[in-house]
């Protein structure tokens, strides 16, 4: 569920105050699970009233997913960081490594929006938001390929689920190792795309996640 669009969105107070309730969930949440954290308690840690708060978000889970708007941008562009320049298998983009590793200072507040498998409120407007972008780029640089939802959904399952089941713990690796591993699991999902129509392998030629 979306924000609240309320009259006024753009006033630099109705920014202050979303700022100040996102903060509060993200404090909260590095203490407890987000199914466990109250409205109450959000509006106790942002200093605001129960109204103030549903003004602006229907409910905790519209909050969740404001609050996690940030760190799907970065990872949406972590995994689009190399443009057109040619994708080798043995070199992520720093970015990807750089967002494991602000993950990772911040796993409990990302183990709680973050279920599982890559469920929860991160984990569904990532792999959304992941599907659209690699789509709308898939569709851009192969008119005429097939399959395109397909390959966009295996790109944003893929990393939903290594993110979610890492963050959980049921992966061993360092944010650099994870983006190694990852990021050649990509190029591999692409290169078998191409293989069935959809253009040239990634390896040799522009980013994978295209």
């Amino acid at each position: 569920m979306a924000p609240a669009v309320t009259a006024g969105s753009g006033d630099p107070r109705t920014a202050r105050t979303r700022g100040r309730l996102r903060a509060a969930l993200l404090a909260a949440c590095e203490e407890q699970p987000l199914d466990r954290v109250s409205v109450s308690e959000v509006v106790r840690r942002a200093g605001v009233g129960r109204a103030t708060f549903y003004l602006h978000y229907a409910d905790l889970r519209a909050l969740a997913v404001d609050a996690c708007a940030e760190v799907v941008r970065l990872a949406v562009e972590a995994l689009h960081a190399w443009g057109d320049a040619p994708a080798r298998p043995d070199a992520p983009p720093a970015e990807l490594a750089g967002l494991l590793g602000a993950v990772r200072d911040r796993a409990e507040v990302y183990r709680s929006l973050l279920g599982p498998g890559g469920g929860g409120p991160l984990g569904e407007l990532l792999h959304e938001e992941l599907r659209s972008r690699s789509l709308a780029e898939l569709r851009r640089r192969r008119p005429a390929g097939t399959g395109a939802e397909v390959t966009a959904a295996a790109v944003a399952g893929l990393f939903c689920g290594v993110l979610a089941d890492w963050v959980h713990a049921r992966i061993d690796a360092t944010p650099a190792q994870l983006a190694a591993r990852v990021w050649r699991m990509l190029i591999a999902v692409h290169a078998a795309a191409a293989s069935h129509g959809q253009g040239t392998p990634a390896a040799g030629g522009a980013s994978p996640l295209r």
